[in-house]
């Protein structure tokens, strides 16, 4: 069907909801508001920022563009009492009527947010226009005056104890605050909380933002303002404990759990046990997580380090500190630690369904999970995993069918080794991480066996969580083909035609031994599922991994034979040698409260060298798909120019070891959980070497550039917080696969069944 005749139906289900009257749900007397506009007299203000000052808006618009909400509400009657018209009412969104009060209220928001930033003698009008055409219909229009913005000219600094002015001035040696800044007030809550932050990290328990306030006194200078801040206690404070700075006693920690004929109190220098007996943890692990020391000065950030610790640990439900009250002249806080415990035992069951390529299928998989392996809040996973497919339109092999199962055990102890423990201190959280995985795959061509077995670090710092690293210290891979049908043999193994040399290599016996370094920053320190989406924030991953370096050297220090092909092999197994480097970048910029625009950018290059020529299957990267250009489906672009046209194997020979994504995408909420999305799509890959049976799969420079596919579509998205289920319909707009003209540039002739692909997926693309 071609894309004209679903722009058709489009059209026509527009009109349709868009075609009845909504100003009959309005009551008598009152006005529809159909748009709400905002404009300012300085070019410097931004309209965009004050926007969320506005209590009413108009109707709601899918994309920024169709009030299809309001439609579905207005293809229903007035009458309530009908189930169809509730249904309705329920789904759609209700015309909006203008209200006169949350008007005045959005102006005076909107005046004082100016205000707030500098522009003290701001005004702001709002103004309804009337539609001449539909006379019970009105837009709104905030017109925006903020004059000329105000700046401090001088700073003064006063203080009602030299104690706290001799404090501040050690430890606040950086300051926000400047001689022509703009008297911006948000500006000064910065400044205010950091001061106080700064103190409560050394012993001033009692103190809070209300100590600091601000004056600003313009009488003397028309649009310049002495400013002066002034740290003074506020009514109500008692003098003798403002200022106290406090040490902590002793420190009692209470694990859940605790029988009275069975409790066991235990101390040591620095801490007090009240738990059963035996504790459920083991000391060491609190001794590790609570960075809270007796007699040291109270902490606020080592007290918000010790909730992290503890809550992040997989046996720990909850976990609090509580310091008790100090009476006057009492210098000494007493912290009490709460420890609440999960069930150490878990299980999960998940079922899914599978499509490759049309091919339908199911998977089921088993997990087991304790989480306090040996009391240390050591977490031991095991995941039992089955998958079926039925595979249609195989000629030449047994009536079989895609059948796989896997096993996989994870141990993640909550510690790093001894020596990175120590080198670092209590300023770093990491944990070890031993994983073991059998996979065994069974398809009418053959059967694939795979044993990874990995051990790896991963830290970051307790005041840099967003700065993830993780090292693979050891990795080791061995893939394993059992059996190779006669058939796939015959027709693409035999032989040394260079047509199948990326195939022959990917149904070989392999030994991979890596080792690898990633890390991962995002600009927001809170992290969801919803990381970057509607926000200002940007994330960045590096990864670099290098495979066979050891294992080379060894064979080259006892002087092997290399093989009738050149390489070495370790056990009889050949070993793959070869270099990867992966960027990845994304950035979210805000256009308004609900509406962003995301960018992607990411990068990758795998090298074989020494003893391989090709780069692993499993390491190989692939075009298309839900995360890449969703014009295509998944490993159906590239390498390079290649057409693909034989669908048994061209998983295979579509793959390359250089990869380009590059995407642009504008995010915008519909209504409810609903959200939408449009994209703009590019990338490719593309290999090294030039390879017989992928042609036009080469990187050249004076060429990629015409080779890079583009797409563009639109998407719908539930977003449950946590969680995102995502549909994205993609349309190709660029063919790499035809050198020029109407087969190239197929945005010009675009049809639907040719050019078409849908994908869905859980969370967002980048």
């Amino acid at each position: 069907m071609k894309i004209s005749h679903f722009l058709l139906i489009a059209v026509a289900v527009f009109a349709l909801v868009t075609a009845c009257s909504p100003t009959r749900f309005v009551p008598e007397g009152e006005y529809m508001l159909t748009k709400v506009s905002m404009k300012s007299t300085e070019k410097t203000v931004k309209t965009s920022d004050y926007r969320v000052h506005v209590r009413q808006e108009a109707n709601s618009r899918w994309l920024n563009f169709m009030k299809i909400p309001m439609g579905i509400y207005c293809i229903s009657g007035t009458d309530s009492t009908r189930r169809f018209n509730r249904f309705m009412h329920k789904i759609g969104e209700a015309p909006v009527v203008y209200d006169a009060t949350l008007m005045e209220y959005s102006r005076r928001s909107i005046e004082g947010a100016l205000r707030t930033k500098g522009y003290l003698k701001a005004s702001v009008t709002a103004d309804t226009v009337h539609s001449r055409k539909h006379p019970r219909r009105t837009r709104l229009v905030y017109s925006m005056r903020p004059g000329r913005r105000h700046y401090v000219r001088a700073i003064v600094r006063k203080y009602d104890n030299d104690t706290i002015r001799q404090t501040v001035e050690e430890l606040c040696d950086t300051t926000r605050l400047y001689n022509g800044m703009p008297l911006d007030i948000t500006i000064l809550d910065e400044e205010r909380t950091e001061i106080i932050s700064r103190l409560r990290q050394h012993g001033y328990y009692n103190l809070n933002p209300e100590f600091i306030t601000f004056t600003a006194d313009t009488l003397e200078n028309h649009h310049g303002a002495l400013l002066t801040m002034n740290f003074k206690m506020p009514p109500g404070a008692d003098p003798s404990m403002a200022y106290q700075r406090y040490r902590l006693g002793k420190i009692t920690i209470h694990e859940e759990g605790i029988a009275p004929s069975r409790m066991d109190t235990t101390e040591n220098a620095n801490f007090r046990f009240v738990a059963s007996t035996p504790g459920k943890l083991r000391k060491r692990v609190y001794h590790r997580e609570v960075i809270l020391d007796k007699d040291s000065l109270f902490n606020e950030e080592k007290t918000q380090f010790t909730y992290q610790g503890l809550n992040a640990l997989p046996i720990v439900s909850y976990a609090t500190v509580r310091y008790a009250a100090p009476e006057a002249g009492d210098s000494v806080l007493r912290a009490d630690v709460y420890v609440n415990l999960n069930h150490p035992n878990g299980v999960s069951f998940d079922l899914e369904g599978t499509n490759t390529a049309g091919d339908l299928g199911g998977a089921a998989s088993f997990t087991f999970t304790n989480r306090n392996l040996f009391r240390g809040a050591e977490s031991l996973s095991l995941k039992l995993r089955g998958a079926y497919e039925a595979i249609k339109g195989l000629e030449g092999y047994q009536n079989q069918n895609y059948i796989e199962y896997s096993a996989e055990g994870t141990l993640r102890l909550p510690t790093l080794p001894v020596h990175l423990s120590t080198k670092y201190g209590r300023n770093i959280r990491g944990n070890s991480e031993f994983s073991l995985l059998y996979n065994s795959q069974n398809r009418p061509e053959f059967h694939r066996r795979l044993l990874t077995g990995t051990w790896g670090l991963n830290w970051y710092k307790r005041n840099r969580p967003n700065l993830q690293h993780r090292l693979d210290l050891l990795s080791l891979n061995y893939v394993f083909m059992p059996w190779i049908s006669e058939t796939f043999t015959k027709d693409y193994l035999e032989g040394d035609d260079p047509r199948y040399a990326v195939l022959r290599y990917s149904y070989e016996n392999l030994f991979i031994m890596k080792v690898g370094y990633s890390f991962t920053y995002n600009s927001l320190k809170k992290k969801s599922a919803t990381t970057l989406n509607r926000t200002n924030g940007y994330q960045l991953k590096f990864n670099v991994e290098s495979a066979g370096n050891m294992l080379y050297g060894i064979a080259k220090t006892i002087g092997q034979t290399p093989n009738a092909d050149g390489s070495r092999s370790m056990f009889g197994i050949p070993f793959s040698q070869y270099a990867k480097f992966d960027f990845d970048f994304s950035k979210s910029l805000l256009l308004n409260a609900n509406q962003s625009l995301a960018f992607h950018a990411a990068f990758g290059i795998c090298y074989p060298y020494g003893n391989s020529n090709i780069v692993p299957y499993e390491k190989r990267y692939f075009a298309g798909g839900a995360n890449s250009v969703r014009g295509w489906s998944v490993r159906q672009l590239g390498p390079g120019s290649y057409r693909g046209h034989d669908g048994n194997i061209d998983f295979i020979n579509q793959t390359g070891n250089i990869k380009l994504d590059l995407s642009v995408e504008f995010r915008s909420p519909i209504f409810w959980k609903l959200e939408g999305a449009a994209f703009i799509d590019a990338g490719n890959i593309w290999n090294i070497k030039d390879y017989a049976d992928q042609p036009g799969g080469m990187f050249r420079w004076n060429e990629f550039y015409r080779q890079i596919a583009v797409s563009y579509g639109i998407g719908l998205r539930l977003n449950f917080n946590y969680f995102i289920l995502r549909l994205d319909g993609g349309m190709k707009a660029i063919d790499p696969t035809s050198p020029s003209g109407r087969d190239h540039y197929v945005i010009v002739n675009p049809d639907f069944k040719r050019d078409f692909a849908l994908h869905f997926a859980v969370g967002l693309p980048f």
